[in-house]
């Protein structure tokens, strides 16, 4: 029995309705209308919606509608994110807890002149947030490539205004408290729309070819301020205990004067008044001062003899052994 194939010269297509395929091609329309009509913004964004290029609108995170695709446009701006440039390296990704930096050599925008003729190695990031996303997307041409170049001029004027040990020690806050003054201010005055959050400093150094040669001067700078500072410890210690010992000497010197003159006046007064005791009654006064001279003397006599002043004979009564004899 022989295989029997269809003629395909005979063959027609199925008849589809012309309504029908209109229908399909009506629908895919408008799905694709209806999926270019609505979009999304995510919390931290900001959509800036162009029609025809030209900017409408601006409309906050959440679900929205806009007219299809290629009428109307929506450019999604972080308006809430930190961004961050980096300046003298480039951090290539991040492993664990390890970074990966770049090796290409990017000291032409790191290496700087300093106020005294020096030359330093300085590498840092700004970091910042889109404040207006209109002035961002539409004030300045390349608004990215813009920051940099001004991150840079304003990092060479400040440091340039400065020598080489305040941009590598005590000044780098300084620096960088300056220079994100002063990016702020020319970031108003170009209006891109852009807040400066921070100005960090990762790493200033001196070149590699003269680095050896600057750590000895700055060993030697430390040196020297380290015998200062003992110095002046020295100082501040023995200058105020010799001032105290002074004042205390001073003080001791000016106790006793006083209390001689006082006493010598007390003296006086006794004496005067003594004197005046007498003059009234010169008995009594003669046998009370006496009396308190006894008082005073008797006490420090160890071995006391008392005799009769009608005795006439004082050898027989006074004991061998030396002891103490009472009439």
């Amino acid at each position: 029995m022989e295989n029997q194939f269809p003629n395909v010269l005979k063959f027609k297509p199925p008849n589809i309705p012309g309504g029908l395929v209109l229908r399909g091609v009506l629908a895919v329309v408008a799905l694709a209308v209806l999926f270019s009509a609505w979009f999304t913004i995510d919390p931290e964004e900001a959509g800036l919606v162009l029609r025809f290029g030209k900017y409408v609108r601006t409309v906050p995170p959440g679900l929205h509608l806009k007219l299809p695709s290629p009428i109307e446009a929506v450019v999604k701006v972080p308006v809430e994110r930190q961004l961050k440039e980096e300046f003298g390296f480039r951090t290539e990704g991040t492993s664990g807890s390890r970074r990966t930096y770049s090796q290409q050599d990017l000291s032409a925008e790191s290496l700087m002149l300093t106020g005294d003729l020096n030359v330093a190695v300085v590498e840092w990031t700004a970091q910042y947030r889109v404040r207006d996303p209109y002035k961002y997307l539409f004030k300045v041409r390349n608004v990215q490539k813009t920051f940099r170049d001004m991150n840079e001029t304003v990092m060479r004027e400040v440091v340039g205004d400065r020598s080489v040990n305040e941009v590598l020690t005590v000044g780098r806050q300084e620096v960088a408290a300056e220079v994100e003054k002063q990016l702020q201010v020319l970031c108003d005055q170009y209006e891109n729309g852009i807040k400066v959050e921070q100005i960090v400093l990762q790493d200033v150094n001196p070149p590699d070819a003269v680095k050896p040669s600057f750590n000895e001067v700055n060993q030697a700078q430390q040196e020297r301020e380290k015998l200062i500072n003992q110095a002046r410890a020295d100082y501040n210690q023995i200058i105020p205990r010799a001032k105290g010992q002074a004042q205390q000497a001073i003080e001791q010197a000016e106790g006793f004067a006083t209390d001689r003159v006082n006493r010598a006046r007390g003296d006086a007064e006794l004496f005067i008044r003594v004197h005046a005791a007498y003059q009234r009654a010169p008995e009594v006064t003669r046998r009370r001062m006496y009396l308190e001279t006894m008082s005073q003397i008797y006490p420090k006599v160890k071995k006391k003899v008392v005799l009769d002043e009608k005795m006439r004979g004082i050898l027989p009564l006074l004991p061998v052994a030396g002891a103490e004899v009472k009439p």
